[in-house]
């Protein structure tokens, strides 16, 4: 039995989410948004500066790890490993949460794990689906990449040369001056790869499991 606590602020949403052994037992999340009036093009609450997305994370984060905690019903002692998002990222957010995880973990005495952005999507996704050694899509604001795991680390088989679609669908919306939110799918999971560490938990791991926090390229 592994449970596990996992720290995220990589942009403007600011969540902490505790699993055991694979069950989402809380989900507590907060966004930043830019403020009317702060940027001059129609879309406003889709940019964030790192600098106040991270000050938004600073003054945030003890609440979250509170409501986090007590809607698990989890006491610290209870945790076995702190987990959160080392990167890739916006600079300021990224090191405003770590250093709170950093301390949580020495505080609670409890391991630490850095996991790879990218990677901790694709942990999500095979835990929700189920899928053992899946080739991923994978489509964010910044990646548009075909991703497997080959030889115990998750390779970039191919990705786009130009520019990401979730960049794209953005510098679209800026040029129509429209408020464009597109919704594929919603999953309703923890900011974190607990997932990962409860496979490590485990005496025998097949090669789809994270055993290291890698994503490079083929």
């Amino acid at each position: 039995m592994t449970i596990a606590i996992g720290f995220e602020g990589s942009a403007n949403k600011l969540g902490i989410g505790i699993v055991k052994d694979g069950v989402v037992l809380s989900n507590v999340r907060t966004t930043y948004i830019t403020p009317p009036g702060q940027v001059n093009y129609a879309i406003s609450h889709l940019r964030f500066l790192a600098r106040d997305t991270a000050k938004h994370h600073r003054e945030n984060i003890i609440d979250i790890l509170r409501r986090s905690l007590k809607e698990a019903n989890i006491k610290p002692e209870e945790i076995d490993c702190v987990c959160y998002t080392k990167g890739p990222g916006m600079g300021a957010p990224l090191v405003s949460v770590a250093i709170v995880a950093r301390t949580v973990a020495q505080l609670w005495k409890k391991p630490i794990v850095a996991v790879n952005h990218c990677i901790g999507h694709i942990e999500m996704g095979r835990l929700v689906t189920g899928a053992v050694n899946p080739t991923v899509l994978y489509v964010s604001g910044g990646n548009t990449q075909v991703i497997a795991y080959l030889q115990r680390r998750y390779r970039i088989f191919g990705e786009t040369i130009d520019i990401a679609v979730g960049n794209c669908l953005d510098r679209f919306a800026r040029v129509l001056k429209k408020d464009i939110i597109v919704k594929l799918f919603r999953v309703d999971m923890p900011h974190c790869c607990a997932v990962g560490c409860n496979h490590q938990s485990k005496k025998k791991q097949d090669d789809s499991s994270l055993s290291t926090g890698y994503l490079c390229r083929s």
